[in-house]
């Protein structure tokens, strides 16, 4: 699942990292659940970049019974499920990227690699999705981050799959540990693949870079593994690995330093 928020800058690591978080949320709730977590997370500061970076994890999930959501990772908006299938829709926010390395809490987003290239601005978004699970622990998904401000940006789309390799349970019947594996294809618009990989003509004059007119397509492949451990009916801990690869016109950008870069993260929850 794709998870285009606050936290975008890192949209790599955000669109697996935050997996579980989103499968749980679509689970039916007797009543409203308000999740709180925080961690340590690392991927590159842009897609496409060689310096792997840590950054804080922050999630605040606010799920009511009805459907409507509030969430650092999914957004606002409305979501439900009917049978094997889930859906939502909700509005958030696409971060920026900046041309020059930045500091602080919200350092992530930017390279001085880029200088020159000018800042890619965000936006507000559309994010679509639906869900399918044909078997128990099986979750098949697309979604889509569609811009409703700077449209140049362009749309994306994600599909997915993940599926439950191991469980245990206590003592009491209730699941202990889970542990998933997750693969993700990225493709994009011609408008989304000319920002974040293009170099136009104004960015070639005020850069070293060469003028690069990148096609739509499949711009990225996302694999890795997840274990979540449940402390209690509350408290969990989340540790994840995996690797994002660019593929195509994106994998032959003059601006991509690593084609195929690590992301982790380890993270707790808790529940009420």
């Amino acid at each position: 699942m794709q998870a285009t928020t606050t936290l975008s800058s890192t949209l790599t690591l955000a669109s697996l990292l935050f997996m579980p978080l989103s499968a749980l949320a679509a689970e039916p709730a007797s009543g409203n659940v308000f999740t709180i977590g925080g961690g340590v997370g690392a991927a590159t500061s842009y897609s496409g970049g060689d310096k792997i970076q840590a950054l804080p994890v922050v999630i605040l999930d606010y799920a009511m019974s009805n459907g409507f959501f509030a969430s650092t990772t999914r957004g606002l908006g409305y979501g439900g499920q009917a049978g094997p299938f889930s859906y939502s829709a909700a509005l958030g926010y696409r971060g920026e990227r900046a041309d020059h390395k930045r500091t602080g809490v919200n350092g992530m987003g930017g390279s001085n690699y880029l200088k020159g290239m000018g800042a890619v601005k965000g936006n507000a978004s559309a994010l679509l999705e639906m869900g399918y699970s044909p078997l128990p622990g099986l979750q098949l998904s697309v979604s889509s981050d569609i811009p409703l401000t700077q449209r140049d940006n362009g749309a994306n789309l994600h599909l997915g799959a993940s599926g439950q390799i191991y469980g245990r349970s206590d003592s009491k019947g209730q699941q202990q540990d889970t542990v998933s594996l997750s693969l993700q294809a990225g493709w994009g618009e011609k408008k989304y693949v000319q920002t974040m990989y293009g170099v136009t003509a104004v960015q070639a004059a005020n850069t070293a870079f060469k003028r690069y007119t990148p096609k739509g397509g499949f711009y990225e492949a996302q694999a890795s593994a997840s274990w979540e451990h449940r402390i209690d009916a509350r408290w969990s801990v989340n540790t994840l690995v995996g690797v994002t690869t660019l593929l195509g016109d994106a994998g032959k950008s003059p601006i991509v330093q690593r084609k195929t870069t690590p992301i982790g993260a380890v993270y707790a929850t808790y529940r009420y």
